[in-house]
């Protein structure tokens, strides 16, 4: 039997489906409106951002929105999550 290991809630949380665009999409509009997860708009923001590093257009609209109520502290702070999610994955 294979055995492997989870290193996050976060990729726990994506299941067996193929982390692409839409699947950070997801995890951004799940986290911006509280849908299955307490809302925190710096991971809507981080998972929004992975979104659209892959060309979701819709999840850079979505950053955009979400942006304008956040502090420039937030917004940094999603934006260093972004960066060690892709640099740890």
């Amino acid at each position: 039997m294979a055995r492997f290991e989870i290193n996050s809630a976060e990729v726990a949380a994506m299941g067996h489906q193929a982390i692409t665009a839409d699947v950070f999409f997801r995890m951004g509009v799940d986290h911006s409106i509280g849908r299955g997860v307490a809302a925190d708009m710096i991971a809507a923001h981080k998972w929004f951002n992975l979104a659209a590093a892959q060309g979701n257009a819709e999840a850079a609209r979505w950053r955009q929105e979400i942006s304008q109520e956040m502090s420039a502290a937030e917004i940094a702070e999603a934006q260093r999550q972004a960066r060690e999610w892709m640099t740890r994955h």
